[in-house]
């Protein structure tokens, strides 16, 4: 039997080769339901014992194995995510244990979050808590990572501070995501994908040499489509669907041993019409009856507005990296561009008509933004008593942005209108080294600098010279800032054994400072918040044991924020909004285990555990606070104690070369508060969300067909819930109902 070529060898290929052809079905059924495991712990091929294949990841700027690196790090494959529609940043947090997601009814308003700490704001004066770093290139504004992951190799979850190799705003972790390399060999494939609610997705892919042992190229291009799953019973229309179309190109040129560049390019063009909130409750009788006929419940997938919230979001990117080997020493240089446009309409008073009590709000806002980086590094030779890498980086960044609110009551219409904008420059130099003491025992010593400069320009006009519902009177101001920070990261690490690491850490990390920027700013928000520190502790082990056949990977840590920045109720101009702070102090503690299992050539298990107690030490309450300011001691949001995930995979080879797929998984977490200021209505309560599928395969001859159901036990449950004064409301998901799909796929 013979590889189509660009097609990678299988399990299924390796069980053919070496095991009877045979299937204990039975046994299989009673396994599916307990545990699971990722695509990158596939069998590796060319062993007749079965073992789990070796999984490299780059957590330290450099290639190293999983199972030897330092730092507590899940990772995801690429075609996995895919085969699983799980296809953006946000439907990845069911897999990982110690990371969540804020959606929002706009990318814009999107946040990631790692050991219970993220940043909740719309402002483009402040970064993200968690980076993500996509083909080693920073992405400086959340709303940018939301976009469909193309040509995907796999996902690095990187967990707790980071900032010594991956910069500032990585003081909670890091998502380090690469794409496919090109390769030499000439593939490409077509895989069609359609599920209920009329979900569309067609991705295409080619690539191969260009000019033998030269230049490589790859192409992908995407084209995806879903109606929704919310009905506006107004006009009749589902919404909370997307329509999205992307690209992604990678040359990689290598003119001779020494020398490899690589180029690539993306765009993605993205239309989102998710409702901005769905009602679960309702605290009025009179909004009740403003809803009609609208029943507030948890599970609602109704809306009732005559605004239809949606928005149109355009990525787009250019990087260039080169790799120059000096010797033993690798020279690295990075430099990318990227751009964001977004523009978003929303539906602010969620309902389809104005009344004396309910006037109608409608939003809308215009993004443009443009970053420029450039990072240098040098890595030394492995294998000396000192290893290495260190460089410079420097991002700029420029933001503009207009904001429209319009009021309209039942006797007149007001409209505020502000323009504001963000341009920060950032600059660092930083290293990481290893000291091999001995064959079994490492220091780790990094340090990195970082200076920020960070300046604003805000401008508001308004129809009213007083302040009127939602709208604030005119008003503009400026200003700067510049700050300079430290983050590092101090630790041992000893081999107890070829087959068992362990190592203790403690890591600084440090976010710089941030401006409150947004439609209603007004004087009490020019004042700079300062920079977020951290302080982490982690103790971890590393183990694969049974001929490497299982691995289990357990990490413990402690972590204490400063000047902690984070979103809090505040009334303005006679709504209440949520305004950027530093809130204080936070901690955030506990364990995380990662195994996998290779139990036979047949069947595949891994999961993942985690227990975080994220906690609220000191609340800094902000004067003229619209919620209660006693939450110390209080969970931090969209901080579950416990998550869990639990996959299997088994593989049926048979007598005419097919093979029969199966695969289940299983995601569960604990209660969650969505709120900071501890509110009893915006709970969700403790939920599991239990998917399968079947496929039926000939890699010999390039093609796979898989059926999916998604959400089988048809669990409804909320990734947001917040309040709007009157009522309740959530975001929806796409798996909030059971539904199935299809997918065929052919390389050629």
């Amino acid at each position: 039997m013979h590889n189509t070529p660009g097609v990678p060898h299988t399990l299924a290929q390796s069980i053919r080769a070496a095991t009877p052809r045979r299937a204990h079905l039975g046994w299989l059924l009673a396994g599916l339901t307990v545990l699971p495991l990722p695509g990158a712990f596939a069998a590796d091929s060319a062993d007749t014992e079965p073992t789990l294949k070796s999984v490299t990841v780059t957590a330290t700027r450099r290639e190293e194995s999983l199972q030897k690196v330092p730092v507590a790090v899940t990772v995801l494959d690429g075609e996995q995510l895919e085969r699983d529609n799980r296809t953006s940043v946000s439907s990845i947090v069911q897999q990982v244990p110690s990371l969540n997601f804020r959606t929002g009814a706009s990318n814009k308003d999107t946040s990631l979050f790692v050991r219970g700490v993220g940043t909740i704001s719309t402002s483009p004066g402040v970064e993200p808590t968690v980076a993500t770093v996509i083909d080693g290139v920073v992405y400086a504004r959340p709303g940018q990572s939301t976009l469909d992951l193309l040509d995907l190799d796999r996902i690095e979850v990187l967990r707790g501070p980071q900032g010594t190799l991956f910069g500032k705003n990585a003081s909670a972790g890091v998502l380090n995501i690469t794409s496919k390399a090109p390769t030499a060999e000439t593939h490409g494939y077509i895989d069609q994908s359609y599920y209920s609610g009329n979900e569309s997705r067609t991705r295409f892919g080619i690539g191969g040499s260009l000019i033998p042992h030269t230049l490589k190229g790859s192409f992908t291009a995407l084209v995806g489509s879903y109606d929704g799953n919310v009905d506006n019973v107004n006009n009749g229309q589902e919404v909370n669907g997307y329509n999205h179309k992307g690209a992604r190109g990678k040359l990689e040129f290598t003119p001779n041993d020494d020398v490899k560049f690589t180029l690539i390019a993306d765009y993605m063009q993205s239309h989102d019409d998710a409702p901005n909130g769905v009602v679960t409750q309702s605290l009025a009788p009179t909004f009740t009856g403003a809803l009609n006929p609208v029943n507030p419940s948890s599970d609602n997938r109704k809306i009732n507005t005559d605004t239809r919230t949606h928005v149109n979001d355009t990525n787009k990117g250019v990087s260039g990296q080169l790799d120059w080997n000096l010797g033993d020493y690798t020279l690295t240089s990075i430099t990318a561009w990227r751009g964001w446009d977004n523009t978003q309409y929303q539906d602010g008073d969620r309902l389809s008509s104005v009344t004396a009590a309910f006037p109608g709000t409608a939003d809308k806002g215009d993004l443009s933004f443009d970053q420029y980086s450039q990072e240098v590094r040098l890595a030394s030779p492995k294998g000396e008593f000192l290893e290495y890498v260190g460089g410079l980086f420097y991002m700029h960044g420029k933001d503009d942005e207009t904001y429209q609110r319009t009021l309209t009551t039942t006797t007149r219409v007001d409209r505020g209108i502000a323009n504001y904008s963000t341009t920060s420059d950032s600059y660092a130099v930083f290293g990481e080294s290893t000291l091999n003491f001995t064959s079994r025992f490492r220091g780790i010593a990094g340090l990195r600098y970082t200076h920020d400069r960070l300046e604003y320009d805000h401008s508001r006009v308004s129809t009213s010279a007083t302040a009127v519902s939602g709208i604030n009177p005119a008003t503009s101001s400026s200003g700067s800032v510049d700050e300079d920070g430290w983050s590092g990261r101090l630790g041992v690490q000893y081999d107890l054994s070829e087959a068992v690491t362990t190592y203790l850490t403690y890591s600084r990390g440090y976010k710089g400072p941030a401006y409150n920027v947004f439609f209603n700013m007004q004087p009490r928000d020019t004042q700079a918040l300062k920079p977020e520190t951290s302080n982490n502790w982690e103790l971890g082990i590393k183990t694969s044991t049974w001929n490497n056949r299982l691995t289990a990977n357990l990490a413990i840590f402690h972590s204490d924020y400063d000047n902690y920045q984070a979103n809090f109720y505040d009334t303005v101009a006679g709504q209440v909004v949520t305004r950027l702070i530093n809130a204080g102090s936070v901690s955030t503690e506990g364990v995380e285990l990662d195994y996998a299992l290779q139990a036979t050539q047949q069947l595949k298990l891994s999961g993942a555990l985690a227990y975080t107690r994220a906690r609220i030490d000191e609340f800094a309450c902000p004067a003229g606070a619209a919620a209660s300011c006693n939450v110390n001691g209080k969970t931090l949001p969209f901080s579950p104690d416990w998550k869990t995930y639990v996959r299997a995979d088994y593989t049926i080879p048979l007598d005419n070369g097919l093979d029969i797929e199966l695969g289940t998984d299983y995601g569960w977490q604990s209660e969650v508060q969505y709120d900071i200021s501890q509110n009893p209505n915006t709970k969700q309560g403790a939920y599991g969300i239990w998917n399968a599928s079947v496929a039926l395969a000939d890699y010999s001859n390039g093609w796979r067909v898989s059926v999916l159901g998604k959400n089988l036990a048809n669990t409804s449950y909320s990734p947001l819930l917040a309040s709007g004064g009157n009522y309740i409301y959530r975001a929806v998901p796409r798996d909030d109902e059971r539904y199935f799909g299809i997918q065929l796929r052919k390389d050629f």
